[in-house]
């Protein structure tokens, strides 16, 4: 069974991230269904939120980055149940688990720097199950492609990924969708 993230990335897979707060209207006015949020506060997310939302896009918290918030299982519990949301991105495990538990939409980030921490997040993705994979960076076609034959779970590359040549080679490496902060991919693909 499909789920609408996946489903909107069949039409367009690049997804608008925005780190910087005043290039929200920029996304919201993207061609992309999506957003990932990573960074906003306690103060602005609900705002954030009704926002996206008033525009029919998805939105996935990068819970890891938002201020204000104890990046434990607390704070994590305020944002899903006081932000209307679709999705969690984070790193933690305890957090993917969390979030699992509670019927939340997971994607796990993996930091890639090197074949200790693929091989980590590889056993942690395996245990866990989250619903997405998010890859960085995204430009690693033979790591998109060896995770996604490991794992068999749909894989959002994100990180470096500066035109559409990186765009190309992420997606035919086994990449659903690309997550990207540059703004230019958003209108350009």
């Amino acid at each position: 069974m499909m789920n609408p993230l996946i489903d909107s990335l069949n039409k367009n897979p690049i997804i608008a991230a925005v780190k910087e707060l005043d290039k929200l209207d920029i996304a919201l006015n993207s061609p992309c269904e999506n957003i990932f949020l990573l960074s906003g506060n306690i103060f602005n997310l609900k705002e954030i939120s009704l926002r996206v939302k008033l525009r029919n896009k998805g939105l996935y918290i990068l819970a890891d980055s938002i201020d204000g918030f104890s990046k434990d299982t607390w704070g994590l519990e305020y944002i899903i149940k006081n932000i209307e949301l679709d999705g969690i991105i984070t790193r933690k495990s305890n957090l993917i688990k969390l979030c699992k538990d509670m019927g939340v939409f997971t994607i796990q980030r993996m930091l890639i720097h090197n074949s200790k921490e693929l091989n980590e997040g590889l056993a942690s993705i395996k245990s866990l199950r989250p619903n997405v994979i998010n890859i960085c960076p995204g430009i690693m076609p033979r790591i998109i492609d060896k995770v996604y034959l490991e794992t068999m779970i749909p894989i959002v590359a994100s990180g470096l990924i500066e035109d559409r040549e990186d765009i190309e080679l992420a997606l035919t490496s086994g990449a659903k969708g690309i997550a990207s902060t540059t703004i230019n991919t958003w209108f350009n693909y």
